[in-house]
């Protein structure tokens, strides 16, 4: 095996116990009502680098959730809407309950105009805001798969985005056709989940050893200075 893909896999299984780490006390939080990041700045430095996206469109996906949410809230005005917004490499996730079909489209309108936005996954719902009690559960299902997807192999859990609601789980990322229908077959079978709608961008196996291959040298570049 050469330098390279020696290095690759050593960056790789020591990411995997980090991720493990970060997720145990992500869903601690989560079960106790809060909202918080928990992740120190190693980790965080360590998932953005073997994150698939660039670090521009890292970067960019946090503006829109940001601006969106906050845009959706103003022109919504109801206590009755419950709206969270995801973003993947520019491309958006509407989840969450609405009173009304117009406040619906309002909200995909809003987050369409976010600069950046290159596509809206409309999934928002016509009904009551959901309980608190509903919403730590729908954070633990979350948890529970990304920990499933560090224990499978052939997939790697950094180029999955996961999002729960209401027990429905949408799966979003940057991956190969078989590695989305592996990541989708596990999260099925974690108990609490009703529907896994997949909703990735493909790449193709060359594309990934591609992506593979330029992690590496940027990681021997990094050990060299």
């Amino acid at each position: 095996m050469n330098k390279s893909v020696t290095k690759w896999f050593s960056v790789y299984s020591w990411a995997k116990p980090i991720s493990v780490i970060a997720l145990s006390s992500a869903a601690l939080l989560s079960l106790q009502g809060c909202v918080a990041m928990v992740v120190g700045g190693a980790v965080v430095g360590t998932m953005a680098a073997i994150d698939r996206r660039t670090l521009g469109a890292q970067t960019e996906d946090k503006a829109i959730v940001l601006k969106g949410e906050s845009a959706i809230k103003r022109a919504l005005l109801s206590d009755q809407a419950h709206v969270n917004v995801t973003s993947y490499n520019r491309r958006a996730l509407l989840t969450g309950e609405v009173p009304d079909a117009e406040s619906k489209a309002t909200a995909e309108r809003e987050l369409k105009a976010v600069q950046g936005v290159t596509l809206v996954m409309n999934e928002l719902v016509i009904g009551s805001p959901s309980s608190i009690s509903a919403r730590s559960n729908d954070a633990l299902i979350t948890t529970k798969i990304k920990a499933s997807f560090v224990d499978t192999k052939d997939i790697n859990e950094s180029a999955f985005k996961v999002v729960t609601e209401a027990g429905n789980v949408y799966l979003m990322g940057r991956v190969t056709q078989r590695e989305g229908a592996t990541a989708a077959s596990v999260a099925a079978g974690v108990s609490g989940v009703k529907k896994v709608t997949k909703m990735f961008e493909y790449i193709t196996e060359d594309e990934l050893k591609a992506l593979q291959a330029s992690k590496s040298k940027v990681d021997l570049n990094q050990e060299e200075k």
